[in-house]
């Protein structure tokens, strides 16, 4: 968010959060699911002063059903939103079986490569693409005992292969001290096969060895929220 007063580029709370739903759900009569479907769904479209988009992972994975991506100016509705999901009547058969915490911030490495059309992390705008892949990152020690110069090298190769692939859009947030993790990534695509082979290349990038964990993955397919609800089945 940017301040009208003094133009400081606030930063964002970004928010995924990955649902499972409890089997009794689909159990239920269906005159009470779909009462549940439509409450949670003005719930979700109707979050105040944030950004929401759901999306699917029915078939995708066997630990989540759904996730809902959410950035917004504060904590503050990140933790409404939340509340009042768990207190729909869909929600109290919603576990949470994963959750990545972030913000946005300026790069120290994007300074060189600043390019038309290229990544800007201080501000995340959903690009409502079909396809979104999402994982946590965290670097290994050494590489923050290496000097700016050789970080900033290594980083500029990494770049240059992301840069080949245009059509794939990367999201990147931090989550220093906020959550378990060092970073969020999300990478939005209308290809899954164009996301595989840039996490192909990046393998054999000189800087992957300073990568300390990068998983779990999660291929997610954007609904709108009255679809990706009825996705839940039953």
């Amino acid at each position: 968010m940017t301040s009208e007063a003094d133009g400081e580029i606030k930063p964002q709370v970004v928010k995924y959060t990955f649902y499972k739903v409890a089997p009794e759900w689909r159990r239920l009569p269906e005159e009470t699911r779909a009462q549940g479907r439509r409450e949670l769904a003005d719930v979700l479209n109707a979050a105040p002063e944030m950004t929401v988009r759901t999306y699917s992972l029915m078939g995708m994975r066997a630990d989540a059903d759904m996730m809902v991506w959410s950035v917004s100016p504060a904590f503050e509705q990140v933790q409404r939103l939340a509340t009042e999901v768990a207190s729909t009547h869909l929600g109290s058969y919603l576990d949470i079986t994963t959750s990545y915490l972030a913000m946005t911030r300026h790069s120290i490495y994007l300074t060189e490569h600043d390019h038309e059309g290229g990544e800007n992390r201080t501000r995340i705008q959903p690009m409502g693409r079909p396809y979104l892949f999402v994982y946590p990152f965290i670097k290994t020690h050494g590489w923050y005992q290496l000097s700016q110069e050789e970080r900033q090298r290594m980083m500029n190769e990494h770049f240059a292969v992301g840069h080949k692939y245009p059509d794939v859009k990367i999201h990147t947030t931090y989550s220093y001290g906020l959550d378990d993790q060092e970073f969020v990534l999300g990478f939005e695509t209308d290809s899954p096969e164009r996301f595989l082979q840039l996490i192909m290349d990046l393998r054999s990038a000189e800087q992957r060895p300073y990568t300390e964990r990068d998983v779990p993955i999660f291929t997610c397919l954007l609904g709108s929220t009255e679809e990706v609800l009825a996705s839940l089945g039953g």
